[in-house]
């Protein structure tokens, strides 16, 4: 299966958990978006499933000599994960982890600030929270997202998502109930190859985007 762009993976991604009764029947059903890749796809599904529609900002934790190597997470509500074996691997002191959290968080709250000019919280207490990606990869950002949305109180988790690795819904089990994914290609590579055009959007297409979905479900 192949993609025009993000907004026809978002719409058939609506379409298909439009199908799940758990999710038709809910009384409250809220989308946790992640950037930036993810906001196409998860406006569309909130506006087809007409519901609220937050985001959630995560960032990696990177080593010191090597930014492409990471030892945890960030995410959005300050939650911090640390991979302690690859700290233990890498040598990490306390003040090399220490400066590089708060990197990390001042990074995300800079880009929360960013969207919270145009999109208010979201109450996720008690809701079906839905965490779209525009794909999963490693599954680390969709990760952080299912976390805080269990910190705040949701009563269920399903990440959706257009296209992932085969086996996602494993790396996924410990931290969403349930796991929808559009497209399982065989030879995974990357998110890219599902789709015909994966331009990125500048943060002023964002913006607007994000505008244009503040009212879905209010």
């Amino acid at each position: 299966m192949i993609f025009t762009d993000r907004t026809d993976a978002g719409r058939q991604l609506a379409d298909a958990l439009a199908e799940e009764p758990a999710i038709r029947d809910a009384d409250r059903v809220r989308v946790l978006a992640v950037p930036r890749g993810g906001l196409p796809v998860a406006v569309e599904v909130a506006r087809a499933l007409g519901v609220p529609l937050d985001v959630s900002v995560a960032r990696t934790l990177r080593a010191p000599h090597d930014p492409d190597i990471a030892f945890g997470a960030v995410a959005a509500d300050g939650y911090v994960h640390i991979d302690e074996d690859e700290v233990e691997r890498l040598g990490l002191s306390r003040e090399e982890i220490d400066a590089e959290v708060e990197d990390r968080r001042r990074r995300i709250s800079r880009r929360m600030g960013i969207f919270r000019e145009v999109l208010d919280p979201v109450d996720l207490e008690g809701a079906i929270v839905i965490v779209v990606d525009d794909g999963i990869a490693t599954g680390a950002t969709a990760m952080m997202a299912c976390g805080m949305a269990r910190r705040a109180g949701a009563a269920e988790v399903v990440v959706a998502v257009p296209v992932a690795p085969e086996d996602a819904e494993d790396r996924l089990a410990e931290w969403a109930d349930r796991t929808l994914v559009l497209t399982t290609p065989a030879e995974f590579l990357a998110v890219s190859q599902a789709y015909q055009d994966y331009t990125q959007l500048t943060d002023e297409e964002i913006l607007d985007l994000l505008a244009s979905a503040a009212a879905v479900g209010s």
